[in-house]
């Protein structure tokens, strides 16, 4: 066997019948004897352990799942060694029922060969609505934020109601707006009307308390505009105007009764306007 330069070269087939040199030989991978090119397969030369690495796997019907046989040990032991450990018959329904493809009226199976997952709305499809518009895809998910403060955001950009247009959007800004500077002048108005009405709220009660008009004192800087009398303080001259004047300070029906400033002569038809010209132009006194 062999040659003198090769004397290990080649080796003679195992089966009986043949013995042949082969220079290639072939190992049986279950039985580890050699054979020529003919006696190669385990059929040509009848192996005996030729099922001992053969794997076989029997579908259980109550479960559907794979149970494979081992050689070594009768079918019917592995069978009921399945059915009273790991058997499980509400699994038949999960593993037989074939997936369909989710477009309406569309009753493809889907399978390894014909299943597209779409990028956007990652749902599975034929290939006949593998394309976004044929199953009316709704486009990518809105990825959830990770910070708390962006979470905030986002829930108050849901509160808010979308704008159908550019239109629309500037139009209720222009209303909001008009609606802010009305409520801010009219809250501006009602504290200075506030801010008055306490005023002379004062000046009356301090009227009220005692406070007479003295001529022997010297100081009388209030003038009645009726008649020459001279008072020393406000409330002395509205006292006064209410007593002596007050009769003929009511305005006859179609009357406009205008109230002189005592300094520049200068009319009014509100006495709250007048006495808000004296304070600002006169440093609040109407001496002359």
């Amino acid at each position: 066997m062999g040659t003198p330069e090769f004397p290990d070269l080649g080796r003679h087939c195992s089966v009986g019948d043949c013995h042949q040199i082969d220079f290639l030989p072939f190992t049986c991978d279950r039985c580890d004897y050699v054979f020529c090119l003919q006696h190669r397969s385990y059929t040509s030369h009848k192996c005996p352990v030729a099922n001992n690495k053969d794997v076989t796997v029997v579908i259980c019907p109550l479960c559907a799942k794979g149970v494979r046989l081992n050689p070594n040990e009768d079918a019917n032991i592995t069978w009921e060694a399945h059915v009273n450990t790991d058997c499980d018959p509400s699994n038949y329904q999960r593993a037989t029922k074939k997936k369909k493809c989710p477009v309406p009226r569309c009753k493809e199976a889907l399978t390894f060969s014909n299943t597209i997952r779409c990028k956007d709305c990652s749902k599975e499809h034929c290939l006949k609505h593998r394309f976004g518009p044929d199953h009316m895809c709704p486009g990518p998910r809105k990825l959830e934020p990770t910070f708390p403060f962006a979470n905030n955001m986002l829930r108050r950009s849901q509160k808010v109601e979308p704008r159908a247009n550019s239109s629309s959007s500037s139009s209720s800004w222009w209303s909001s707006s008009l609606l802010n500077a009305a409520s801010s002048f009219r809250s501006s108005a009602e504290a200075g009307i506030q801010k008055l009405s306490i005023a002379t709220s004062e000046v009356v009660q301090k009227a009220k308390d005692g406070i007479t008009p003295s001529s022997s004192s010297g100081d009388l800087v209030e003038q009645c505009v009726q008649c020459p009398a001279r008072f020393s303080n406000v409330g002395a001259l509205i006292e006064h105007v209410e007593k002596s004047h007050g009769n003929s300070l009511q305005p006859s029906r179609g009357r406009v009764t205008i109230d002189a400033c005592p300094k520049c002569s200068k009319g009014f038809q509100d006495p709250v306007l007048l006495v808000e010209h004296v304070e600002r132009e006169h440093g609040g006194t109407s001496r002359a």
